[in-house]
């Protein structure tokens, strides 16, 4: 696809993250993506496969924020297969924490979808206020 292609499909995705709609969002990742949380967190690291996505990382945040995950973005550059999204995200977990990261993310896309990620994100804020996703 063409970089202004891909930079459409992940527009469309985060007009619905801004709504608290994931749906779109997991729809749009590959089989295979490979997302990397950058740092040192117990976030952080890289989940391989769609299936240790959802589980490891999305479940567990979902979890820490009772649900839905609003993010809304406000920046895509787009370049060749990759697209840069900065965003901020707008929420509060169930013990009732202002978290409200700001991200940035290189994507690359292949066929439409969501291959692979690299997330750079306030580290400080995810140590400090959400919970271990390995300790349930």
């Amino acid at each position: 696809m063409r970089p202004e292609e891909n930079k459409s499909v992940l527009a469309a995705v985060f007009a619905e993250t801004a709504k608290g709609n994931g749906r779109p969002f997991i729809d749009a990742l590959a089989d295979d993506v490979q997302w990397t949380i950058i740092g040192t967190t117990p976030w952080s690291r890289t989940y391989v496969g769609k299936a240790s996505v959802i589980n490891d990382l999305l479940r567990p945040l979902g979890q820490e924020l009772g649900g839905a995950s609003i993010i809304t973005a406000s920046k895509f550059i787009a370049e060749g297969d990759l697209v840069v999204v900065q965003a901020t995200g707008n929420n509060v977990t169930v013990r009732g924490q202002r978290y409200e990261n700001t991200y940035c993310w290189i994507i690359r896309m292949y066929e439409g979808k969501m291959r692979e990620l690299t997330e750079y994100a306030d580290t400080q804020l995810i140590e400090s206020v959400l919970r271990d996703p390995r300790v349930a």
